[in-house]
């Protein structure tokens, strides 16, 4: 890709993961955010962080499949944006639903299911959006820090799991996030299997070593 055409998409990608930002901020100035505006901010905050987590593991098998490797160009952007959504749930959370009561907070977090998952999910891309830059790449080391990113899985499970306990009932939109993150998943685990059939002999080889 040219460099016009890089920067034109990552405009789009901007716009694009902004624009549930744009739309929320809109119907709380019209007054659109129904009779419980704190519930209705959490659900979309949370549910666009989902969203851009999925569409953050979506990245790798998309250039996979379709053989284009100017996507993964894009992965940290929408991987930021996934955190910068799950800091507005977390701060939706903490400030709007519990007035910084931090005694409260920690009650709902032992007593709560959903909120250890969800909570658990955050915490998990702390350390990836802090490690998000070339220069923690090269001051980490590519092992290590793949190593570290693949956190992004665990916190993927956590956020589906804390969805699903959240609604309790009607299950059907979990369900389905639920089966759009096994599908990725499952297409690594695909990619890894026919990693080591096509090079059988890379793992003797390191054993030896």
């Amino acid at each position: 890709m040219t460099r016009k055409t890089i920067a034109v998409a990552k405009t789009f990608i901007w716009v694009a993961c902004l624009t549930p930002l744009l739309r929320l901020g809109w119907k709380g100035l019209t007054g659109g955010l129904g009779a419980n505006p704190i519930e209705f901010i959490t659900l979309s905050t949370g549910t666009w962080t989902l969203v851009f987590l999925l569409a953050t593991l979506a990245i790798t098998p998309l250039r996979r499949l379709s053989g284009q490797s100017w996507l993964i160009r894009f992965r940290r952007l929408v991987g930021l944006f996934a955190f910068f959504y799950g800091v507005l749930h977390f701060i939706t959370y903490v400030w709007l639903d519990k007035f910084f009561d931090v005694q409260d907070m920690i009650k709902d977090v032992a007593k709560r299911p959903f909120i250890t998952a969800g909570f658990l999910a955050f915490l998990l891309l702390v350390p990836l959006a802090a490690t998000s830059t070339a220069g923690a790449i090269r001051w980490m080391g590519g092992r290590r820090w793949q190593l570290l990113h693949r956190l992004i899985y665990v916190s993927g499970v956590s956020a589906v799991v804390h969805f699903w306990w959240k609604v309790k009932a009607d299950v059907r939109k979990p369900a389905i996030y639920a089966a759009v993150l096994g599908i990725l998943l499952g297409l690594r685990l695909v990619f890894w299997i026919h990693a080591r059939l096509s090079n059988p002999g890379a793992r003797s080889t390191r054993h030896r070593a």
